[in-house]
């Protein structure tokens, strides 16, 4: 055993880490995701005067790249994520069970599906049962704010945006 693995186990998946860290006070939900050496490479754009909830995902030199909006009128809260005129992905949060599960549908390119304690954050990220994403608030010292760990070669942007997506509807209204 090399480290306490044994030699026929694969090792752990390389990972990115970025954290997001929400202002206590700010107009429309704007805030920075920060790579792990602490450079802002995100900015989430909460548009205040929009009938449904918006968000853009905008790289650092504030290039949109990702379009999230709230789906009003189903029965199930949904949101949908776009990139240009395309929708990448659609969000769902079950309605029944003791804890919160959500679903995103990439359409031709499957499913995802985040399970755990969402108002917490402290929850996975899943693709056919292989953890892509860990959210956890446990990393991180500083209120308010939590760590997302990605897997390499996934679509970090759309991740993050998924993350966004579950955080407004885990925490609307508070």
């Amino acid at each position: 055993m090399i480290f306490g693995r044994k030699h026929d186990e694969h090792p752990p998946p390389v990972t990115a880490l970025y954290q997001l860290q929400q202002k206590m006070v700010s107009i429309g939900d704007d805030y920075w995701i920060e790579n792990g050496l602490g450079q802002r490479v995100y900015h989430v754009d909460g548009k205040v005067f929009h009938l449904r909830k918006t968000f853009v995902l905008e790289d650092a030199s504030g290039a949109e790249l990702l379009r999230i909006q709230s789906r009003i009128l189903r029965v199930r809260e949904t949101m949908v994520v776009e990139r240009g005129d395309e929708t990448v992905a659609t969000l769902h949060k079950h309605l029944v069970g003791l804890r919160d599960r959500f679903t995103v549908d990439l359409g031709d390119a499957g499913e995802l599906h985040a399970k755990g304690d969402f108002v917490d954050h402290e929850y996975t990220i899943h693709r056919d049962d292989v953890e892509i994403a860990n959210i956890s608030k446990r990393w991180m010292r500083v209120r308010d704010t939590y760590g997302v760990s990605i897997v390499e070669g996934e679509d970090t942007p759309l991740l993050l945006a998924v993350v966004v997506c579950i955080d407004h509807l885990s925490h609307e209204g508070h």
